[in-house]
């Protein structure tokens, strides 16, 4: 599939006004677009809150109409997330470490973040570049091509390595949710 930028664009509107359906959804979108835009000046909270019903409404009508589709697409979603659990790709640990990186130099340059948040990002953030580090210095010691996953998932402590990076990635996300959480009711009920 060898398209231009403008035939997509094309394939899309075609799309767009090629059913009732396809029009009247992009007619709510553009419509709820509008109000959200119109209501950033007045900041009503009802506005908002029919907003979100309406995008929940598009969703659960979604899951209502499509149900064996959506069934079949969360089992493939969950077997991807254990097949890179059991079967981590290389290119994905490095898009995670650049993220980490990311989050460094936010959580470096931050004035919100208290002193134990930092404490704790930079804990995460220590472990998860040794264990990238040993990674890559395992790898370039033992010759091992990167590209090649069979290779790769033969050695055991490169496996161990990139597995215990990503369940340390998921514990860090999980305490940030956790801390966000409870800075925001925090602010609530400090009101």
């Amino acid at each position: 599939m060898n398209l231009s930028f403008l035939e997509k664009v094309g394939i899309v509107f075609k799309h767009i006004f090629s059913s009732y359906l396809s029009i009247e959804m992009f007619i709510i979108s553009l419509l709820l677009f509008c109000i959200l835009v119109i209501n950033i000046k007045k900041d009503n909270f009802l506005i908002q809150l029919i907003s979100i019903s309406i995008y929940m409404g598009f969703v659960i009508g979604i899951f209502v109409t499509y149900t064996s589709y959506v069934r079949t697409s969360i089992n493939s979603f969950v077997k991807g997330i254990m097949n890179y659990i059991y079967f981590p790709s290389t290119i994905v640990y490095f898009f995670i470490m650049l993220f980490v990186s990311i989050m460094l130099i936010y959580t470096l340059f931050s004035k919100k973040l208290t002193y134990v948040k930092k404490v704790i990002n930079y804990a995460f953030f220590s472990l998860l570049f040794f264990f990238f580090m040993s990674f890559l210095s395992l790898s370039a010691v033992d010759g091992v091509d990167l590209i090649n996953v069979t290779k790769l998932y033969q050695n055991d402590t490169i496996l161990s390595l990139v597995q215990i990076s990503n369940l340390l990635l998921v514990v860090w996300f999980i305490i940030t949710g956790f801390y966000h959480l409870y800075q925001f009711y925090k602010k609530k009920f400090d009101k």
